[in-house]
């Protein structure tokens, strides 16, 4: 009975080389990343969906784009949608008031507006991409990484077994079933982060969708007459596409 209790996760880190507790540092740390991660852009994309909302709804009662436009200056955009709209219609205003003066200025109207919203997307894709490569490397490598110390603390605790001369069930069980923790931690560490990862890549896709959808519609606005009035805030002509 002494001997069952002294076997357990206590007596396994107690026992563990540098190795093994490297990996167990290593797992630490994966865990903490991966819930950082899934934590702060669960309510991150919550947030910007519930502005997201906000906005669109503004938008489409909106009585003209100069409407917008004066909202997006007073309250800068920070969410997807505001965004592609603030950089849309300042693109739209840009080139109606200046023209080509510059090689990302060249073509229609339509062309640069076209180029300054799928630039504006790219960015919106980039920024809520980012932090993703971490979830999917820890879900993919976090079970190989306490394979590996499985595999090493069977290795000594069979090297320990063999000097020791005893090798009946009790006594390989114990230090065995020790080496099986470190398998049972890469698990852990790595079920949390495949699961926030897909639903992070879920939300983020249907996000985009929308964004594009709303993109057509905000160039056929821009597009087909919809014009920025001439007393739209100078200032929307300094945006990112023309900089």
């Amino acid at each position: 009975m002494q001997a069952e209790q002294a076997m357990g996760f206590g007596h396994f880190l107690t026992n563990a080389d540098g190795l093994a507790k490297g990996i167990l540092v290593l797992m630490l740390l994966a865990s903490i990343a991966s819930w950082y991660l899934i934590l702060t852009k669960a309510v991150s994309n919550l947030l910007s969906q519930r502005r997201s909302a906000r906005f669109l709804d503004f938008f489409w009662n909106a009585p003209s784009l100069n409407a917008v436009a004066v909202r997006l200056e007073e309250r800068h955009p920070d969410e997807p949608f505001s965004h592609l709209a603030y950089h849309g219609i300042a693109a739209s205003h840009h080139h109606e008031r200046h023209g080509i003066n510059r090689l990302n200025e060249a073509g229609s109207s339509g062309d640069f507006v076209t180029r300054t919203l799928r630039k504006t997307i790219d960015e919106e894709t980039a920024r809520m991409e980012s932090g993703l490569t971490i979830l999917a490397s820890v879900g993919a490598t976090a079970p190989f990484v306490g394979l590996l110390g499985t595999v090493w603390g069977i290795y000594h605790a069979l090297i320990a077994i063999g000097m020791s001369g005893a090798g009946t069930l009790d006594k390989v069980a114990g230090p065995v079933g020790e080496a099986l923790i470190m398998t049972a931690i890469g698990l852990t560490v790595a079920i949390p982060a495949v699961l926030g990862y897909n639903f992070l890549v879920r939300s983020n896709r249907m996000t985009l969708a929308r964004l594009d959808a709303f993109a057509h519609d905000l160039f056929a606005f821009l597009a087909t007459g919809v014009k920025i009035e001439a007393q739209a805030p100078s200032n929307v002509t300094h945006f990112k596409a023309a900089s």
